[in-house]
């Protein structure tokens, strides 16, 4: 293999770029040219693509967000969008592409190796850490500590204001994100889609904890929880006691801002196996980080199964509350 490619799409993740920097500077140690496409699949089928060298990827490696920008592609979805994409990889002379995101980055991955014989290897760039076959993705670790920053101010005007605050942090339809920051923030309450949530039970709890001299309580909450958002729970909990609160939306902000030491050499070490696994013949699976070592895993087991959250970590929610 001469030639390979590189994309990122759908929500960046801080870490992109050093995987990016990781994958063209291993890749030409190992003899092959590396191509960027801007703007993900998007760019792919406008062709808007760049050769990447040394010089090209120098100085990212603390970067936010990623330098090949990205975008969600609805096209892509089609036959005559995989067609085209075909069609740019094979007139570049394109013979494995590397694709760095979450679930969506991963189908249209498969939807291009099933379409032809590109071979693709996929690299888990996402905060939400909802991919199968790696213990950490790419970017999780930046949006913990950014949320975890965030939380630890409002914990100041909580205890001064004598409130609870309910801070809603991102994970799509998962609480890998809320369970880690909540307990790394001394939540009181984490609030997750795969757990219920008893809004008449979180109610008690406050109430209990004010009784016992509590001054505050900072309740995390997962944007896809079952109950409903930051602003429909905080609500239905004031019309049982009465109790004014306020409420944080962290939002975008968790995407942004330079990645952690962790994400950077995760980064950096999928992004060497991503090309290892390319020139060693290896098409449509993933590499991740499973207990400390790379692993391989199919693309469709990426997003067919389902990770389950840390269940030692889920069992220290309740007890470190009090």
């Amino acid at each position: 293999m001469k030639k390979i490619g590189v994309l990122t799409s759908g929500g960046d993740a801080p870490g992109m770029n050093a995987c990016i920097r990781a994958i063209v500077r291993y890749g030409i140690s190992r003899g092959v040219e590396v191509t960027g496409i801007r703007g993900g699949y998007r760019g792919l089928l406008s062709k808007d693509v760049v050769r990447l060298g040394n010089r090209s990827v120098a100085n990212i490696i603390q970067r936010g967000g990623t330098v090949l920008e990205t975008a969600r592609c609805d096209e892509m979805k089609t036959e005559e969008g995989i067609r085209k994409a075909h069609q740019t990889l094979k007139s570049e002379g394109i013979e494995g592409l590397i694709t760095i995101g979450g679930d969506g980055t991963f189908r249209g991955a498969v939807a291009l190796a099933e379409a032809g014989d590109v071979k693709v290897i996929g690299v888990p760039g996402t905060i939400d850490n909802d991919v199968y076959g790696t213990d950490y993705a790419v970017g999780f670790d930046t949006a913990v500590n950014t949320a975890l920053d965030a939380i630890d101010k409002i914990r100041d005007t909580a205890g001064s204001m004598q409130r609870p605050f309910f801070v809603e942090v991102m994970g799509k339809s998962r609480g890998f994100l809320a369970l880690e920051v909540g307990i790394a923030g001394g939540a009181e309450e984490i609030l997750m889609p795969e757990l219920p949530t008893k809004v008449e039970q979180l109610a008690l709890d406050i109430r209990r904890s004010f009784k016992r001299g509590k001054k505050s309580s900072i309740i995390v909450v997962a944007e896809g929880d079952d109950a409903g958002s930051a602003f429909s729970i905080a609500q239905q909990v004031w019309e049982r006691l009465r109790v004014e609160y306020r409420i944080c939306v962290l939002g975008h902000v968790q995407r942004g801002g330079c990645p952690t030491a962790r994400d950077r050499v995760l980064a950096s070490k999928l992004g060497a196996a991503a090309v290892d696994a390319l020139l060693e013949g290896k098409a449509g699976y993933m590499v991740g980080e499973f207990k400390g070592d790379i692993a391989l895993t199919p693309l469709r087991d990426t997003w067919e199964k389902r990770k389950d959250l840390d269940s030692n970590s889920l069992r220290l929610v309740k007890a470190l509350s009090g």
